[in-house]
C-alpha cells in the first residue's frame, strides 16, 4: 500500500485564479457541490477523474474543498497539532443511516431464525466465531477457520498466538454484550484491552495500560514505510478522557447519529493507538460496544471484520485518506457504512443459505423409508427449534398415538444418534443432538 497522493495546498490554488473572474464565476457556481461525479472523492482519486469544462484539477479541487469547509460538523477529536477532525453529512450517508435505523434497531423485516428465541443462540455463536476469527487475522491471526471454529466450538485450550487472539475476541465480543449498560471509562477501555490481549504479549505487563512515552508505537510496513505516528504517550490520559466523554453523549453539544458516533470512536482509538499492541481489535470492539449500547441489536449478530477482511487496504486508506485531507473523517464514515451494508447483506444470505439447506434437508427426510411419518415430523420440528424438550407423553398427544408407539418412537431416534435423552424425576426427556443436519444428511 502506499501513502495517498497529498491534496494540493489551496492558498497557492487561491492565488492563482483571484484575479481571474471567468475562474472565479466558475469555481463558486451553483453547478458544484461537496461530491464529484457522484462521490465524495480524496485528490488521490480526484485527480484520475475528467474534470468540468474550463476548470483544471486543482480549481476543482479547490472548488469542492470550498463547499466542504462551510458545512463541516467538527469534533472534540484533535490531531497531534491540535486541530479538530470533523464530517460532513453528504449524500449518501443519511440515507445509510436511516436504512441502519430501520433494519437494525427494531424488527422490520428481521428473519424468524433470529426473533425466534430458540434459533437465535445458533445465529448469535457463529456470528461471534466470524468476528473473533477475521478481527484477528487483520491483525496477523495465522489459523484456518475450520480449525479456529473447532477450538471454539469443543472449548479446548488455544495451542499458540494466533489461537488465543481469537478465543480472545471471541470471550471480548460475548462480553461487549454485558457490558453495553455501562458507560466507557479509561477503567473498562482497560478492561477490553486486557481480555483481547490476554496470554498474547510477550510482556505480560504491557496489557491494560497505555503505553510510556520510551515505548514508540507506529504503523508501518515491512518496507518501513510510516502510515501513522500516533499521538505521544503523555497526551493519552486527556485523550482518552475525551473520548470517553464523547462516547457518552457529553460532547459535542450537537446532535450526532449515533451509528456515526460509533464509527468516530472505532477510528478515534485506532488513531490514539493508546497501547502496545491489540489497538485494531479494540477499535472494534469498542465500535461493538458504542453500536449495542444505542439499542443496534442486530449487531451481535452482524461481523464487520469478515467484510473488511476482503478488503484490507481499503480500509486502511480510509484512515489515510482522513489524515492526509484536513482530518476529513467523512471518508471513514463512508467506508465503515459499506462495510456495514454489506455486512448485513452478508448475514441474510447467510441466513437464506441455512434455510434452504435446512429445507432441503427436510424434503430429503420424507424420503427415508427407515423413519416413519411421526418421526420426520418431530425432527423436522426439532431442525427449527434445536433446544426443544420432548416426552413420550408430548409425542403421544401431538400424534394420538398409544404410549408404547411415542416411546418406541423416541427411542429409537435416539438409538440412531438423532436425539439424546435424559431421566428427569420419572419422565425420560428428549432433546436434538448436536449437528442434528449433518447426521441427517447422512441418514439421507
Amino acid at each position: 500500500m502506499k501513502i495517498p497522493k497529498l491534496p494540493p495546498d489551496l492558498n497557492t490554488i487561491w492565488e492563482r485564479i483571484k484575479d481571474k473572474p471567468r475562474l472565479l464565476s466558475k469555481t463558486f457556481g451553483d453547478d458544484l457541490g461537496p461530491s464529484a461525479k457522484g462521490k465524495y472523492l480524496h485528490w488521490d482519486k480526484l485527480c484520475y477523474y475528467t474534470p468540468p469544462k474550463g476548470l483544471s484539477h486543482e480549481e476543482w479541487w479547490f472548488a469542492l474543498k470550498i463547499r466542504r469547509r462551510n458545512s463541516f460538523k467538527q469534533l472534540p477529536l484533535l490531531d497531534k497539532k491540535g486541530e479538530p477532525f470533523k464530517y460532513l453529512e453528504v449524500d449518501p450517508i443519511l440515507e445509510r443511516l436511516h436504512k441502519i435505523d430501520q433494519g437494525t434497531g427494531g424488527f422490520i423485516r428481521m428473519p424468524d431464525q433470529i426473533t425466534n428465541p430458540d434459533t437465535r443462540d445458533q445465529y448469535y455463536v457463529t456470528s461471534l466465531i466470524q468476528e473473533a476469527i477475521t478481527s484477528s487475522q487483520l491483525e496477523g491471526a495465522v489459523t484456518t477457520r475450520k480449525v479456529a471454529k473447532e477450538m471454539i466450538r469443543t472449548g479446548r485450550p488455544a495451542r499458540d498466538r494466533s489461537e488465543q487472539m481469537i478465543l480472545n475476541n471471541f470471550k471480548t465480543m460475548q462480553r461487549i454484550g454485558k457490558l453495553k449498560s455501562q458507560s466507557l471509562s479509561k477503567e473498562l477501555v482497560f478492561d477490553i484491552h486486557r481480555m483481547i490481549t490476554d496470554k498474547t504479549l510477550k510482556d505480560s505487563s504491557e496489557t491494560g495500560r497505555f503505553r510510556r512515552p520510551d515505548e514508540r508505537i507506529v504503523v508501518g510496513d515491512m518496507y518501513n514505510e510510516v502510515f501513522h505516528d500516533p499521538p505521544p504517550a503523555e497526551q493519552l490520559k486527556d485523550r482518552i478522557a475525551a473520548m470517553c466523554d464523547f462516547a457518552n453523549g457529553k460532547s459535542p453539544a450537537g446532535f450526532i447519529h449515533p451509528a456515526v458516533r460509533s464509527m468516530i470512536l472505532h477510528f478515534w482509538l485506532a488513531y490514539d493507538h493508546p497501547f502496545i499492541d491489540g489497538n485494531g481489535r479494540a477499535a472494534r470492539a469498542l465500535f461493538y460496544w458504542s453500536m449495542l449500547r444505542h439499542g443496534f441489536w442486530l449487531f451481535e449478530f452482524i461481523s464487520i471484520s469478515q467484510i473488511i477482511l476482503k478488503a484490507p487496504i481499503k480500509y486502511a486508506r480510509a484512515f489515510l485518506y482522513t489524515e492526509t485531507d484536513e482530518n476529513d473523517l467523512t471518508y471513514f464514515i463512508l467506508h465503515q457504512l459499506k462495510v456495514i451494508r454489506r455486512a448485513i447483506d452478508q448475514l441474510h444470505q447467510y441466513i437464506r443459505r441455512r434455510t434452504e439447506k435446512l429445507q432441503a434437508v427436510e424434503r430429503e427426510l420424507r424420503g427415508v423409508a427407515t423413519l416413519n411419518h411421526r418421526q420426520r415430523d418431530l425432527i423436522s420440528h426439532a431442525l427449527r427449534h434445536p433446544y426443544q424438550h420432548y416426552t413420550i407423553r408430548s409425542h403421544q398427544v401431538s400424534h394420538n398415538v398409544v404410549y408404547q408407539t411415542s416411546r418406541l418412537d423416541l427411542f429409537d431416534l435416539e438409538l440412531r444418534g438423532l436425539l439424546k435423552c435424559q431421566k428427569v424425576g420419572r419422565t425420560w426427556h428428549f432433546t436434538p443432538v448436536d449437528g442434528l443436519e449433518e447426521k441427517l444428511a447422512k441418514l439421507a
